[in-house]
């Protein structure tokens, strides 16, 4: 970073810092800090009065923000530029929303479209009985599907879908436990269809259809693919190849045909509807004015805590049943993007990187990690995530309970509670945001999903680093690799020691 950049996050740390209670006596604060949009699927509140930002704060990050030219890289992130310069291509996740350039969104519309139409013949009986899928994939290609069926289809799901991603073979035995092999079919998703994990399980799944009885076994086998070419040369036929483009990362690609087993399980109109939410964040991204931008404000907070306060993680905690993956799901989505240590033109980051994102879902949580949280010697910023509608038809007083344990903890947190007894006694003054829903549907998932992408681009921007490629992964695995090929030697005495131990390379 050049001293000028390294200028604007000095002044940051020299800002004076008001407690929570002091910026409360700003009549205006709620209602500058907490916003509702109008949404597809309902409105949503996003509230930041809780946590540190003012004025000044604002004032500070929005200079950086200038010296960064956010609003240039946001432009040019829509526009299809090759933002991702270190692998020389665009990220035009955006476009399978149908925001982004024309040629873009036209060339997704048509996948999006062929897509449509295998699940549509899927569910009208083209490829005889399908009760089950298993979805084969790690990473984006399986943390993606995951949520949105576990958040949306629990009860109503046209097909049962089992999401595989760990290379452990009990993850795979208990998915096709669970499924009739005449009747399943096998999603194989990975955009270069080479990962080891992947192709392992989906080998592993081919040889079950058969000892199930299947005669042809590709022949129950959808290639969600960058790489179409490799899929028809592994066997899949290209009628069951759904393409999507390599300026789609992983991470990013739920929207795209990695999405297959979210449009059969809930149908291509809810598709739809988990596009439409997304593109309605997309458009508040690109117009809203930074200083009213809800994905702004989020970040500049996020940055504000790790830059100024020193703070190295998030908590994120779902107060519903049915986000509990989304903890997970943000945590390859923030630490995979943002998990750097050099700018994206390769100079060494002379700033805090992302801090480490984690969570779990309320109440669970509160009887668990929240002592550290109230008490604990740690800042650590906190979101919480709510619905008001719930998502069962038990006693109101489950929800009741469940959405007053949510307010109350974000309410203890700022404020504490003095006691001449220390082990009783609340410091407070610590941050939350609240997420507030009034539904949980297609379209609003959408909308906290691409939310918090737009969360992840602003706070990479502002620290001049690529958050659309991850080297970090490819070591490790490249040794891996190595040792499976029979070549792992030269390692250190530990390493050499463990391999003895396991029976490996013997």
């Amino acid at each position: 970073m050049s001293e000028q950049d390294l200028a604007g996050w000095n002044a940051l740390e020299a800002l004076a810092r008001p407690s929570l209670k002091d910026l409360f006596g700003d009549s205006e604060r709620l209602a500058r800090y907490s916003t509702e949009l109008e949404l597809p699927g309902g409105p949503i509140r996003f509230d930041w009065s809780k946590t540190h930002l003012s004025p000044d704060v604002e004032r500070v990050l929005g200079e950086i923000a200038g010296t960064m030219d956010l609003a240039g890289k946001r432009e040019q992130l829509f526009a299809g530029a090759r933002i991702n310069n270190t692998e020389g291509r665009a990220a035009e996740h955006a476009a399978q929303r149908g925001v982004g350039s024309d040629a873009s969104v036209e060339e997704a519309g048509a996948l999006h479209a062929r897509m449509r139409a295998l699940v549509d013949a899927i569910h009208a009986g083209v490829l005889g009985e399908v009760k089950s899928l298993i979805h084969i994939g790690i990473g984006g290609s399986a943390l993606g599907p995951a949520l949105a069926i576990d958040a949306l289809a629990r009860e109503s799901a046209l097909v049962d879908v089992h999401v595989v991603s760990n290379i452990d073979g009990c993850a795979l035995e208990a998915a096709m436990a669970a499924c009739d092999p005449a009747a399943t079919l096998i999603a194989v998703a990975s955009k270069t269809f080479t990962t080891t994990e992947t192709m392992t399980n989906a080998a592993s799944a081919l040889e079950w259809l058969r000892d199930g009885g299947v005669d042809d076994p590709y022949g129950r086998v959808v290639a969600l693919t960058a790489a179409p070419e490799k899929a028809v040369e592994w066997g899949v036929d290209e009628t069951r190849v759904l393409p999507f483009s390599e300026t789609v990362g992983g991470r990013y690609s739920l929207w795209s045909s990695i999405g297959f087993p979210v449009a059969l399980a809930l149908g291509t109109q809810a598709f739809g509807e988990f596009l439409e939410g997304a593109a309605a964040i997309d458009r508040h991204f690109i117009e809203a004015p930074l200083d009213k931008n809800v994905i702004v404000r989020a970040a500049f907070a996020d940055l504000y805590y790790t830059q100024a306060r020193g703070c190295q993680t998030r908590a994120v905690f779902a107060y519903d049943e049915r986000l509990r993956l989304l903890p997970d799901y943000l945590q390859q989505l923030e630490m995979e993007s943002n998990g750097k240590r050099v700018t994206a033109d390769g100079q060494p980051l002379a700033r805090p990187s992302a801090p480490v994102t984690w969570g779990g879902v309320g109440t669970d949580a509160q009887h668990a990690v929240f002592q550290l949280l109230h008490q604990g010697t740690h800042l650590i910023p906190v979101d919480f995530l709510a619905v008001k509608v719930p998502g069962h038809d038990l006693d109101p007083a489950h929800h009741r309970i469940l959405l007053s344990n949510c307010f109350a903890q974000g309410a203890a947190l700022m404020a504490g509670k003095a006691s001449d007894d220390g082990a009783r006694a609340y410091p407070g003054d610590r941050p939350s945001a609240t997420i507030f829903c009034d539904d949980l549907n297609p379209a609003t998932l959408g909308a906290l999903i691409a939310f918090h992408e737009h969360r992840t681009f602003v706070s990479a921007m502002l620290l001049g680093i690529n958050p659309f490629d991850q080297f970090g992964v490819e070591l490790g695995k490249a040794i891996a690799k190595q040792i499976e090929s029979g070549g792992g030697e030269g390692f250190d005495p530990s390493t050499e020691a463990l391999l003895a131990a396991a029976g490996i390379g013997e």
